[in-house]
């Protein structure tokens, strides 16, 4: 990181020699902003799901009807460390990852679909 600094600073101090001393920094201008936009169109994005994605496993407990990243659907019925127990079906228990929980499942969801099945 230093070295392109280095490099940087250097063509600007030799462009402002030239008669273009405005665009290099111009130019220089534009290097600075990509790492800043980087920050705001990537980084930022991903922290903050990774943030709500943490808050929702953390809150998940006994009897929530969640999704795993697998696709299975089930209820949590035990809760470990790191590791949930999802029953998928009658007596059929799967011990699952917490960081493989994708998302609760809503309530209103589960209603639409045993009304429309009836």
């Amino acid at each position: 990181m230093g070295s392109i600094v280095a490099v940087i600073s250097s063509t600007v101090l030799l462009a402002q020699d030239d008669a273009s001393g405005g665009a290099a920094l111009v130019q220089f201008a534009i290097l600075l902003m990509i790492p800043v936009a980087l920050y705001f169109l990537m980084i930022r994005p991903q922290r903050r799901r990774m943030r709500e994605t943490a808050a929702l496993q953390s809150s998940l407990g006994v009897g929530d009807e969640v999704v795993t990243s697998s696709g299975l659907y089930g209820f949590i019925t035990g809760i470990e460390d790191d590791l949930f127990w999802i029953e998928i079906d009658e007596d059929v228990q799967v011990r699952v990852a917490r960081s493989a929980v994708q998302g609760r499942v809503s309530s209103a969801t589960t209603d639409d679909d045993t009304d429309t099945s009836a």
